[in-house]
């Protein structure tokens, strides 16, 4: 069988990756392109991130990129990781690695000079393919043949490669949902059926990444509930889920050419306020993705698809328009109506287009009607601004100063 070559990547021929590679194949020095970079190359996925693993000590390697003037962040020193940095573009460069110990979180490493020594220790076969500078490939553990099949299966021993690192239960799911066709792995999916209760020692960091990935899939249904059957799902998710919700929320991004978003997707899945508040604990979410959480599934405002114009724009002064969408997308989740996409499609739009009035009247004008300094103004103010929202954010000065003497004249 020839051995495929991914000399014609746009990203293996830039001038960037092209001086990284020189810098360290200079001088009897070795490296090659591993993992999702030629994996993708070959499925003609987008690659994002390029990582290359080299028989080069990371002292010998930090010296290479700062004589070729390049950037050498040891971001992973501990482990030979030195991310080079050129043109403000990243490379992420490993020396070859050999497992010393592992405890199912972390392992401690030796480096290593052998090629197939490094490629056993990687969790699947299809991420185990390297790439020299010209793109030749080597496959030296048959990731090509479950590549070429869309199977993702663990190297050796799949109860084994899990024990070394327990995310890799949840990377398998990930990996499906992203890469395969036709039933998950038999062997792995019993491995990881067994070793399910071992999640709970992961970081919630680790555990995020790795489920919002899954949920950003085209189609992750099949594989959450081969997760759930297995009893994976309930250690990272726990309580009832909407799969029905979900799976809505899903069938309309393919639709509608939406991109995949992991966060709305879990808050599809998750029940309640008070369980997504668990989850975004548990999983250590950001403050701001924990915010976004919690207000998609609190919904104040209720969300139809016959929103008048004013609703739909007073909801938005209100709320502002990513929670907006964000409930939107979830209550069209919700609807059995398929005859109502024109009017869910409407909602986004307007909230796609619409600019934020600025409020026209301030503090300085309710001091000028005769209000005296105090909690007053702010009560006029409140009053003249909810009846210029319900006034459709009128721009009307002789209307605005009506209102506003009106309210006065209420108040004092």
């Amino acid at each position: 069988m020839t051995t495929p070559t991914i000399s014609n990547q746009p990203w293996l021929n830039a001038p960037e990756t092209r001086a990284v590679m020189d810098a360290l194949c200079a001088n009897g020095g070795a490296a090659r392109f591993v993992g999702g970079c030629v994996r993708n190359a070959l499925l003609g996925a987008p690659v994002e991130d390029i990582d290359i693993a080299t028989p080069l000590l990371p002292d010998d390697v930090t010296r290479r990129l700062l004589a070729a003037g390049m950037q050498a962040v040891p971001t992973g020193i501990e482990h030979g990781t030195i991310t080079a940095v050129t043109n403000k573009k990243p490379f992420e460069i490993t020396t070859l690695r050999r497992d010393v110990s592992t405890d199912g979180r972390r392992a401690t490493v030796s480096f290593s000079t052998d090629w197939a020594e490094d490629a056993q220790r990687r969790d699947f076969t299809m991420n185990a393919l390297y790439a020299d500078q010209a793109g030749q490939v080597f496959d030296l553990i048959s990731g090509i043949a479950d590549l070429q099949a869309r199977r993702v299966r663990f190297i050796g021993d799949p109860a084994r490669r899990i024990a070394e690192d327990y995310l890799r239960i949840l990377r398998l799911f990930r990996f499906h949902a992203w890469y395969s066709k036709g039933e998950i792995d038999a062997d792995g999916l019993t491995a990881c059926a067994a070793a399910r209760s071992q999640i709970k020692t992961l970081s919630g960091e680790r555990v995020q990444k790795e489920m919002l990935k899954l949920m950003g899939a085209e189609h992750p249904i099949p594989v959450l509930r081969t997760m759930a059957a297995s009893g994976v799902l309930g250690e990272v998710l726990p309580g009832e889920l909407k799969f029905a919700r979900f799976q809505r929320l899903c069938e309309i991004d393919a639709d509608t050419f939406f991109a995949a978003d992991g966060l709305l997707r879990l808050g599809a899945l998750l029940g309640d306020g008070p369980q997504a508040s668990e989850i975004a604990a548990r999983w250590r979410l950001s403050n701001d993705d924990r915010d976004r959480l919690s207000d998609m599934l609190g919904e104040p405002t209720k969300i139809v698809p016959y929103l008048s114009i004013l609703e739909v724009r007073r909801a938005l002064y209100h709320f502002g328009v990513p929670r907006f969408k964000d409930w939107v997308r979830l209550k069209w989740a919700e609807d059995p109506k398929a005859s109502n996409i024109y009017q869910w499609r409407a909602l986004l739009a307007l909230a796609d287009s619409w600019v934020r009035p600025v409020f026209p009247v301030t503090g300085a004008n309710v001091l000028a009607a005769g209000v005296p300094h105090g909690p007053l103004v702010g009560k006029v103010l409140a009053e003249v601004e909810a009846w210029w929202i319900d006034a459709d954010f009128t721009d009307d000065p002789f209307s605005l100063a009506e209102r506003l003497k009106a309210v006065v004249q209420a108040t004092i």
